[in-house]
């Protein structure tokens, strides 16, 4: 296939047409693991920057502990925080204005941060924690394997109903269906968690700054640097970000000066192509990464539409402030759905792939969520056997 199958953009006006793919040697039975979502897929983007965003670290530098002792969250960087400020501002998705940032190992060392920092001990019981299903597998496994006196998990925020005091964690765009959500619960002892990992440009429209109490974001769904393990909490009240930072320094003293710096040069220069978006030399990341997305979900919608039994969630286009125009959601991940009984996770694993079944996310095991960050010889093999489950699905379909 041409185009963003070979790892280029659609625009051919663009400097970025010329990137190219590392292929990967697969064969025709090779096993494709789809279960994680590790964003490799825009590492030839960031190799096309070249020295744009390399940092030089000397041996005598980062030695201290410390980075502003004037600051609440005292081991992050200042270049980092500025970063962060200024690629909120760029994009349109965060109010950072009067908040404070807290830098985490990974968002979901900042999401125990918050669960620590919205808890008391000196609560009878444990509060509860809900998530609407289909909620981030990892929700479920962090609480309960953590087994902390501080809360529990209580599963579905929309079938929940103890009294008193609880946590509802709200992820949008959703992990794993994608869904632009809202709190579900709505009780006046209720505190609230925004995990907006997926809230950038590449993955769904960006219809406002938003501006809630606690919210949530990670270097690595941002630009695709996992490895680098750097997240960051926007957070409105003082107190907040004190235990946030308390627990931080608790369980890991800080975070990384070096991961930090990497992630201010990155982000700064992410930010500094912002500004040509929609541009004949435009170098944009997220026009890129949102190329690939789109081209990607549209050959795989072409798939999906043939089968009986399988469907895929419909997403309502919006209009996306940071692009100027009307666009559709590209999800990071695929929610697909059987009306039948069957077991995805088990049917895909005959056929060699290795997906994340539903009841992972509270939601059964006639749903299961496929990485589309895969690399394309990876996702073209993908949707060979796809392709085949379905025609062999269609022939046993009793009408």
């Amino acid at each position: 296939m041409g185009g963003l199958e070979n790892g280029e953009t659609n625009n051919q006006n663009s400097s970025l047409s010329t990137i190219k793919v590392t292929k990967t040697s697969l064969s025709p039975d090779s096993i494709i693991n789809l279960d994680q979502g590790d964003p490799t897929l825009f590492e030839p983007y960031w190799r096309r920057m070249g020295d744009k965003c390399t940092v030089v670290i000397g041996g005598c530098d980062l030695m201290s502990y410390f980075s502003d002792v004037s600051n609440i969250c005292w081991f992050l960087q200042p270049q980092l925080g500025d970063a962060i400020k200024r690629l909120h501002r760029v994009v349109g998705n965060a109010v950072t204005e009067d908040r404070h940032i807290v830098v985490g190992t990974g968002s979901t060392q900042l999401l125990m941060a918050a669960l620590y920092a919205l808890s008391s001990p000196a609560d009878r019981h444990p509060v509860s924690l809900v998530a609407a299903v289909p909620y981030y597998s990892g929700y479920k496994d962090q609480a309960e394997f953590l087994r902390s006196g501080l809360y529990k998990w209580a599963g579905d925020a929309h079938t929940f109903d103890e009294d008193g005091p609880y946590i509802e964690i709200v992820t949008s765009p959703n992990n794993p269906d994608g869904a632009v959500r809202e709190a579900v619960v709505n009780r006046e002892e209720g505190k609230l968690v925004h995990d907006l990992a997926y809230y950038w440009p590449q993955y769904t429209p960006i219809t406002q700054p938003l501006d809630h109490d606690i919210m949530l974001f990670t270097f690595s769904k941002c630009t695709g640097h996992a490895g680098s393990r750097i997240g960051w909490a926007i957070v409105k009240d003082k107190e907040v970000a004190k235990k946030m930072t308390e627990y931080m320094v608790i369980s890991s003293i800080g975070v990384s000066k070096e991961s930090q710096l990497r992630a201010a040069k990155i982000i700064g220069v992410l930010s500094e192509y912002c500004q040509h978006f929609m541009t004949a030399d435009s170098e944009n990341f997220f026009e890129y990464s949102s190329s690939i997305l789109k081209e990607r979900w549209g050959r795989l919608r072409n798939v999906v539409k043939n089968s009986k039994i399988f469907s895929l969630p419909k997403y309502p286009q919006g209009y996306c402030n940071f692009s100027g125009k009307y666009t559709d959601p590209n999800p990071a991940f695929a929610w697909l759905h059987s009306k039948e009984d069957i077991d995805w996770e088990s049917l895909l694993r005959e056929h060699k792939i290795i997906a994340r079944s539903g009841q992972r996310f509270g939601a059964g095991p006639k749903y299961v969520r496929i990485s589309m960050f895969s690399p394309p010889e990876m996702f073209n093999l993908f949707l060979e056997r796809l392709s085949a489950i379905i025609v062999n699905t269609n022939g046993n379909v009793v009408t």
